[in-house]
């Protein structure tokens, strides 16, 4: 596939073979966003774990400090008290029965689903739907459960849900391009410290093991994760 002058243009200034700095990493990243829409920013880390083990699947949720720069669209599975309440939090879509008939249709223009506990014995029917899109709720990641209101609002102030795929990666959004390079290097240390914080007590030898950013059309840019996961026990001890 041929590459347009653009991406050459920003791969001249990116060292494939270094490992940068965070905020060094954040700004190359930014420069090379050109596209004339504000390009997502995202990262992909690579994990010293091995999937196939159920005991060494990673995965869980983290509120990034300022958000992910988009609109997230909410579906809540919940009857009576409950959907009204996650209808005042501002979920687009709410209901039970319905909604589980709609999706089982073949319906899925959402991005993350909630349920209370009380309506999983119907949605978990969803189960090969929506597992393999990584849109199933789970009380791990904090979609399964009664406080619905709390659970859409977090989710709309920029919590985001992480799974590695099978091939041992966590893919994620970390912001916009349009943010500052403080608050994408924030954002990022939120997922790390998450990430490092859902470690498998299995998980032997390096855990993290690669880190690169990059945005929707730009260059991938890797990151100093030794640096990263020093600063943090620094800050600790």
């Amino acid at each position: 596939m041929a590459v347009g002058k653009r991406l050459q243009d920003a791969r001249k200034t990116v060292d494939p073979s270094h490992l940068y700095d965070l905020e060094e990493a954040v700004e190359l990243v930014k420069a090379s966003a050109k596209a004339k829409f504000d390009e997502t920013v995202e990262v992909a880390i690579r994990l010293g774990v091995d999937p196939k083990h159920a005991d060494q699947m990673v995965r869980g949720a983290v509120g990034l400090p300022h958000g992910t720069g988009r609109s997230v669209r909410v579906l809540v599975f919940a009857k009576g008290d409950k959907a009204r309440e996650a209808e005042a939090a501002g979920a687009e879509f709410v209901g039970e029965a319905d909604m589980i008939a709609k999706v089982t249709g073949g319906w899925l223009d959402f991005d993350v689903a909630v349920a209370t506990p009380d309506t999983m014995g119907a949605v978990g029917k969803l189960g090969r739907i929506l597992g393999p899109r990584g849109l199933m709720p789970n009380p791990k990641t904090g979609t399964v459960t009664f406080d619905v209101g709390a659970a859409v609002k977090e989710i709309k102030a920029g919590k985001i849900e992480f799974r590695v795929d099978k091939s041992g990666v966590v893919h994620a959004p970390v912001g916009k391009a349009s943010f500052s390079q403080a608050q994408l290097a924030e954002n990022l240390r939120a997922l790390v410290t998450a990430l490092l914080k859902a470690k498998p007590s299995s998980a032997k030898g390096t855990y993290l093991k690669g880190l690169a950013i990059s945005s929707t059309m730009g260059v991938g840019v890797r990151v100093n994760v030794l640096k990263l996961i020093q600063e943090k026990q620094d800050a600790v001890a």
